[in-house]
């Protein structure tokens, strides 16, 4: 039976004994004793939602727990959070993570444990990392001091350069069964059947979104808002204000993730310049401060944007699911809709164009999404996906 630590992950027994096996050697190496089964780079890959984040911070846990991973004690609550002093986590909070971060990094995973017998740093989203920052940390991800682990994660093994793969154990992890995601819902998180069933089906295996969409309405009505903009598109004027309708959403929604966050990190920097008390600041801890304070803002202006991009691109996956549906449904498969309590209005869609129409449509809306992620401005490639969806030939006429 695996430890209690691993049970965040759903549908990945593989990874979880290749990850149990890597704790027990870990304790062996402690003790000056071979350990193949652990090493002290590694690399997490998986589509999103498929749990690579929660599997990277809970072998970190394990690793400086003393019972390997018991889920109970100080060491398993805090370091999956970044609360404990020897698990550094580091989420690049913008479009990217450069030199600079990248030597204060190398800076703080060279500290040496003060609570058990590593200092694991995980990074998360890894593939945000330049190639610039990449160089930078090749060498002390390929020689880290005796007691640093490091964990980085990525959507897949091509997001990173050659030479970070070369230097690291690839963990990879798989998207769970919609079944499977089910059941988890119901058995961890009380769901009704019904309800577990279409968020299971709904977030294509992403298990993050499948909670969200069984246990928050607003998640579930924000959704139903993006999959009814295909039967609104009537004219060029719909066009622009659903464009504009789903980055005002998105804008929203990320407004409610970041903004508690920027409250907490500006409240915590004041506090510790001591700017929350009565006391007035001058000379050189006021510059201090205001220094810290401009950078801080612009840290999380970069998150915000980031976090805007993520709620599209959100909007995004839920049209592919929604288009995948209507081809299946025209070429007769024989496969289960994601969305099959649409099935009505996805059949009018299907009737109402052919094959080709929706492949160029799936087509449309993949390369809005890699746009995006090039840092196009949001608006004007939902502005000209939403007309593509309309007229999906358009692009060949011009």
């Amino acid at each position: 039976m695996s430890a209690p630590i691993w049970q965040v992950l759903i549908g990945q027994e593989e990874v979880v004994t290749k990850l149990e096996r890597a704790v027990r050697d870990a304790e062996l190496m402690t003790r000056g004793e071979s350990g193949p089964a652990m090493t002290h780079a590694w690399l997490f890959t998986g589509p999103p939602g498929s749990g690579r984040s929660n599997a990277a911070t809970s072998f970190a846990a394990a690793l400086v727990c003393s019972e390997a991973g018991c889920g109970e004690c100080q060491a398993c609550r805090n370091a999956p959070t970044g609360g404990h002093p020897d698990v550094d986590i580091v989420r690049p909070q913008g479009l990217s993570y450069g030199v600079d971060e990248a030597r204060d990094l190398i800076k703080q995973a060279a500290m040496s444990p003060t609570m058990s017998q590593w200092h694991v740093v995980v990074v998360e989203d890894a593939d945000r990392l330049t190639d610039q920052a990449v160089n930078v940390l090749l060498k002390a991800i390929e020689e880290p001091p005796p007691h640093t682990v490091w964990i980085l994660c990525a959507p897949s093994a091509e997001d990173v350069l050659p030479t970070i793969l070369s230097r690291t154990r690839h963990v990879v992890l798989r998207t769970p069964p919609t079944k499977v995601v089910m059941e988890a819902l119901i058995n961890r998180y009380g769901v009704d059947a019904a309800v577990a069933s279409f968020a299971a089906r709904a977030s294509q295996g992403h298990i993050g979104r499948a909670r969200a969409l069984a246990t928050d309405e607003h998640a579930r009505l924000r959704r139903h808002e993006v999959l009814r903009i295909p039967m609104q598109l009537h004219d060029l004027p719909a066009c622009f204000t659903h464009a504009a309708k789903l980055l005002e959403a998105a804008n929203l929604d990320a407004k409610s993730i970041t903004d508690p966050l920027d409250e907490l990190e500006q409240t915590q920097l004041r506090k510790a310049f001591g700017a929350d008390s009565d006391m007035r600041l001058k000379g050189q801890l006021k510059r201090s401060l205001d220094s810290s304070v401009k950078q801080l803002d612009a840290q999380q202006k970069r998150r915000r944007t980031r976090t805007i991009r993520d709620q599209v691109d959100r909007a995004l996956v839920d049209l592919l699911g929604l288009y995948r549906d209507v081809l299946l449904i025209q070429t007769g498969a024989d496969i289960a809709l994601i969305n099959e309590e649409m099935r009505p209005g996805l059949s009018q869609l299907a009737a109402q164009g052919t094959q080709q129409d929706t492949g160029r449509r799936l087509l449309a809306v993949n390369y809005t999404r890699k746009q995006i992620d090039a840092n196009v401005t949001p608006l004007i490639a939902l502005e000209a996906l939403m007309v593509e969806l309309k007229d999906p030939w358009l692009r060949v006429a011009s």
